[in-house]
């Protein structure tokens, strides 16, 4: 299928760059607030999931029950095994952002990804504990030992998280309306500014082509200096730990952020990156140890030479990309010896379009990702954003998880990432072009 059969939808929500929240009717005088009125808070919340949760991330038979459990003998698990404690706490991190005319609520957490239906789910829990989200984003880390059985597509259960189980999702959320709940509560008058460092080489390219070494910080402090909170961005797979690993972890990039908590005393929020071509160079748990405190001296120094500033607006967008219908390609799983029009349908496994959300402040600019984006993509994106003025980043595994997104001309390799590319070659070029628009435009908002 190529581009031109395929529509591509972006609408830009009306208002929704620097939108006014508090217009009067027909022919009334907008009032905006002067630059500096941004207010912020951030809270952490942790993960309580009932026992006998099952440990989501891989499919491989380390992780699977001998038997699916027809019988009903284990309370939550069904294709994979229970959880058998815990390396280190999981949870959820909110940062509330409100300028009087534009409000985002985003939440990191220590997941493998999340759907369309859990956003929903949020949404309304936030609504029902009194903190209207506005724009909200969730960003899973993409962890592969988190707590699975709350997702509620059948295809990722089988593949992945397990038959979904309505307490264990109910668990999570009650932590992430918890830490959005306290993080609206603290919110105060606050500064912003962006930092990029180069990261040390932890991460390998799947395809042979090169990976970002970029770590992003974004950082919100008061008037004052005294931080509130960071937001931390880098690409990197959370597969460390691999599958023989039972006990709940956040990976690298959970030992990362709990570092850069205990170092700055403030909530720090990892959000994942263009991820589709990378993996981490090392594996086991003394490997993640030490991977994940150099990433946290990475950022922390990043986060101490990044100088907030006054905020002139807060600048949010959507767009809705249409996207073909979603198959298997039997060729890029099994081989070249298999004939290229063989391919596996998946009917209404998938849905038939992504949702972008993206964002710009003090001097930064994201854009979310359902999915897994390729690095060539994702550097794409950011040059779009660097054409506005702003230093972008890709907000991978959030608001949804569509699989891979590849370049068309690596779309037909027989790999484990083209075959988890299930909408097709020109897929990620859609994506990206509608990530791009978007995030140009937020980024170029933020500045007038």
């Amino acid at each position: 299928m190529t581009a031109r059969a395929v529509a591509l939808a972006i609408v830009l929500c009306a208002g929704s760059v620097v939108a006014a929240a508090a217009e009067g009717g027909p022919g009334a005088k907008r009032v905006a607030p002067p630059a500096g009125s941004l207010r912020a808070g951030a809270a952490r919340a942790a993960f309580r999931v009932p026992a006998g949760t099952p440990i989501a991330g891989y499919g491989s038979v380390r992780r699977r029950l001998l038997f699916p459990d027809v019988f009903g003998l284990r309370p939550y698990a069904f294709w994979f095994k229970p959880h058998e404690g815990e390396l280190d706490p999981l949870g959820a991190r909110a940062l509330v952002l409100d300028d009087g005319r534009a409000r985002l609520v985003w939440v990191a957490v220590d997941l493998v990804a999340v759907d369309r239906a859990f956003v929903t789910a949020a949404r309304r829990r936030l609504e029902a504990a009194g903190v209207p989200p506005g724009a909200l984003i969730v960003s899973a880390s993409h962890t592969h030992s988190g707590p699975g059985a709350f997702v509620e597509s059948g295809l990722m259960g089988i593949v992945a998280t397990d038959r979904y189980e309505e307490a264990v999702r109910s668990a999570l959320l009650d932590a992430v309306a918890e830490a959005a709940r306290r993080a609206d509560a603290g919110k105060v008058a606050a500064w912003a500014g962006v930092r990029v460092v180069q990261a040390p080489p932890l991460t390998r390219g799947r395809l042979g082509q090169p990976v970002d070494p970029d770590l992003v910080v974004l950082k919100l402090a008061s008037p004052a200096g005294v931080p509130i909170a960071l937001v931390w961005s880098y690409a990197i797979h959370g597969t460390m730990l691999g599958p023989r690993n039972l006990r709940y972890s956040g990976d690298v990039m959970g030992v990362a952020s709990q570092e850069l908590e205990r170092r700055l005393r403030v909530p720090a929020l990892f959000v994942n990156g263009a991820t589709g071509d990378v993996s981490p160079r090392g594996h086991g748990q003394p490997a993640a140890l030490a991977a994940g405190r150099a990433l946290a001296d990475a950022a922390q120094a990043a986060f101490s030479r990044a100088a907030p500033a006054p905020v002139r607006a807060l600048a949010l967008g959507t767009a809705r990309v249409a996207l073909p219908a979603p198959y298997v390609s039997v060729r890029n799983c099994l081989g070249r010896w298999v004939p290229r029009g063989l391919t596996l349908p998946l009917g209404r496994a998938l849905p038939r379009d992504a949702e972008l959300v993206a964002g710009a402040l003090g001097g930064a600019a994201w854009v979310t990702v359902p999915g897994e984006l390729q690095t060539r993509l994702g550097r794409e994106v950011k040059e779009a954003a660097r054409a506005s003025g702003a230093r972008g980043f890709v907000a991978g595994y959030s608001n949804d998880y569509l699989g891979y997104l590849l370049a068309a001309e690596d779309y037909p390799r027989v790999a484990y990432v083209a075959c988890g590319s299930l909408y097709g070659p020109d897929a990620g070029a859609l994506v990206t072009r509608a990530a791009s628009a978007l995030i140009r435009s937020v980024g170029a908002g933020a500045q007038r």
